[in-house]
């Protein structure tokens, strides 16, 4: 019996060609391109967030006392390299660095902007967030009074490779110290509070223009491995009570608004296009129980049991909702693949999304939630949509029914 109440449900479903079509249709656009905007605003965060990682603070960022408070490079981490290579031993960290940072202002002929300059090991930032990707124009090599500059400082300042820039600060002794550097490259975090502020140099080309110790440091960057990310945070405090150690959400609390955002906008979104795939197939099965009313009033007069037909009315439902889910998993991995490779293109709106931190080509990503929750909202819709036709079923009188066909 099942099987020819499957069959049957099979030759209705697809009884009116085009009418299926349609639904099918209308389904699987609708789930590509609801998955396609889900892989793309998570795609744009996780790009975002990522990169915020590999250019500044990683998974955690130890800085001493007081130095978030009041930026001063009085409040320094003393032994760094000591501490960082303690850090390093950890099973959950993948790579830790150090850096040393001061606040002061940048000046060329014409211009002049507050920036801060930061001292880094280049060897080091490429094993712990592929520094060497964030170069938009120039070579990572410092050269000789080298410096990199943050591409929306530079086009404050009208810098290009080869331009001079001066920098002028605050020693640890309350002396002012100024130096000539020259760009020797530009580059593009996405990392707003880089990007608009930063100038790079050697790690101890600045210590010296600070006067402050050897491997003296004001942040102690960590990338881990692991996903339990207060763990390693406690278990880090322990090694060094005196220090401050801040996780990546608490040191941009801006980004993670922005991620949780993004994920309230996909939940609108997707309750949005399941209501309209509801309404879809709702429409079709009313519509095919009102065609095949007469059929339905003859099966119940001899004896068909009503439990078949709402089995067979179910069935239909589900081969409608199945097969344009089948057709929007295509889309969908068609539309996130490309969007995933290549990427969304918006060059023309570059200068704009530049201010906001974010980059000019978009890129999606892929995740299975997007499929199986699609797959569980289609099977409830196909189910709820099922109701209203099979109350006007149940009510049926089929001596009446056949009478009025005739």
């Amino acid at each position: 019996m099942f099987r020819t109440i499957l069959h049957m449900a099979y030759r209705n479903a697809f009884l009116r060609k085009s009418r299926a079509i349609l639904l099918v249709l209308m389904i699987g656009l609708s789930m590509g391109v609801m998955v396609g905007l889900e892989g793309l605003y998570d795609g744009m965060s996780i790009h975002m967030i990522d990169k915020t990682m590999r250019s500044d603070s990683g998974n955690l960022s130890l800085f001493a006392k007081k130095y978030r408070l009041e930026n001063d490079i009085k409040y320094h981490i003393d032994n760094a390299n000591e501490k960082v290579d303690t850090i390093r031993k950890l099973r959950e960290v993948r790579y830790a660095l150090w850096r040393i940072e001061t606040s002061g202002l940048a000046q060329t002929a014409r211009k002049s902007k507050p920036a801060k300059l930061i001292g880094i090991d280049i060897e080091d930032e490429k094993r712990f967030g592929k520094f060497d990707e964030f170069f938009k124009e120039g070579k990572p090599d410092f050269g000789r009074n080298g410096v990199f500059v943050g591409n929306e400082l530079a086009k404050k300042l009208k810098l290009h490779i080869g331009s001079k820039v001066i920098f002028t600060t605050q020693d640890s002794r309350l002396e002012i110290q100024s130096v000539a550097l020259k760009v020797k490259a530009i580059l593009h975090t996405t990392n707003i509070n880089l990007d608009e502020r930063a100038l790079f140099l050697p790690r101890e080309r600045l210590n010296t223009l600070l006067a402050l110790p050897k491997n003296t440091a004001t942040q102690i960057a960590v990338m881990s491995t692991t996903n339990d990310v207060p763990l390693l945070q406690k278990q880090i405090q322990t090694l060094f009570p005196k220090l401050d150690v801040k996780r990546f959400v608490e040191l941009y609390p801006q980004l993670k608004q922005m991620q949780d955002l993004m994920s309230i906008f996909n939940q609108i979104t997707f309750f949005i296009v399941m209501v309209v795939v509801f309404i879809g197939i709702l429409g079709v099965m009313y519509v095919s129980i009102l065609d095949r009313i007469r059929e339905f009033g003859i099966l119940l007069s001899i004896g068909y049991a009503y439990r078949n037909i709402r089995l067979q009315v179910l069935t239909e439902a589900l081969f409608l909702g199945l097969t344009g889910y089948l057709l929007g998993v295509l889309l969908g991995l068609a539309f996130l693949g490309y969007l995933t490779y290549y990427g969304l293109d918006l060059s023309i709106f570059a200068e704009g999304m530049s201010t906001f931190g974010l980059d000019s080509t978009i890129y999606a990503t892929i995740k299975t939630g997007y499929f199986v929750s699609t797959f569980f909202a289609i099977i409830i819709a196909s189910l709820l949509s099922i109701i209203l036709p099979l109350r006007k079923l149940k009510k049926l009188n089929p001596i009446e029914v056949i009478r009025n066909s005739q």
